[in-house]
């Protein structure tokens, strides 16, 4: 009653030219808590009409009772999902930890460069995504809030507080 749905793109050979391509999978999770792996579809992107006509496919082939759908957040997928599911949609977590930490990670790059506005509008950002975020994460983000708002020393505090905490993170925080 539960599936999850993906997608990546690949780089693949067409009449001898390299071009980009989406694979899009998706996987349920049945009452007895298997998984198995419903359908899977190459396609030229991403675009809502791919993933509508993916998911039809799938009714088409007895899909039915699907109570939630996870996935990153694609407008595509989220039309798709509301128009031929009548499911739950929910932003995969592992999707939001990672766009939460890409602009906290931005934001430091920005203000490596000297570009301080850029740096305080992508740390806006992913503090506005970190609602949902686990607590090590909220770590890494509220560590770089303190060294915009210049508080140095509460700054290292945390740093040293994270380190103590997630010990692994030393390497990243090091360079």
């Amino acid at each position: 009653p539960y599936r999850c749905i993906d997608a990546t793109d690949v780089r693949v050979r067409q009449n001898g030219r390299s071009v980009s391509v989406a694979v899009i999978i998706a996987v349920g999770v049945n009452g007895d808590g298997r998984r198995e792996v419903l359908g899977m579809e190459i396609g030229a992107s991403e675009a809502e009409t791919f993933w509508t006509a993916f998911l039809r496919k799938l009714a088409r082939r007895g899909l039915s009772g699907v109570k939630l759908v996870v996935s990153a957040a694609p407008e595509g997928v989220k039309a798709a999902v509301s128009k031929v599911l009548t499911a739950t949609w929910q932003r995969c977590r592992v999707h939001f930890m990672r766009n939460a930490l890409a602009h906290a990670g931005k934001a430091q790059v920005l203000l490596r460069q000297g570009d301080v506005a850029a740096a305080r509008v992508a740390l806006a950002a992913a503090k506005e995504l970190a609602s949902g975020v686990s607590e090590r994460e909220a770590s890494h983000i509220a560590f770089f809030d303190l060294v915009f708002a210049g508080e140095i020393e509460a700054a290292i505090a945390a740093l040293y507080a994270h380190l103590a905490a997630w010990p692994r993170d030393a390497l990243v925080v090091a360079s």
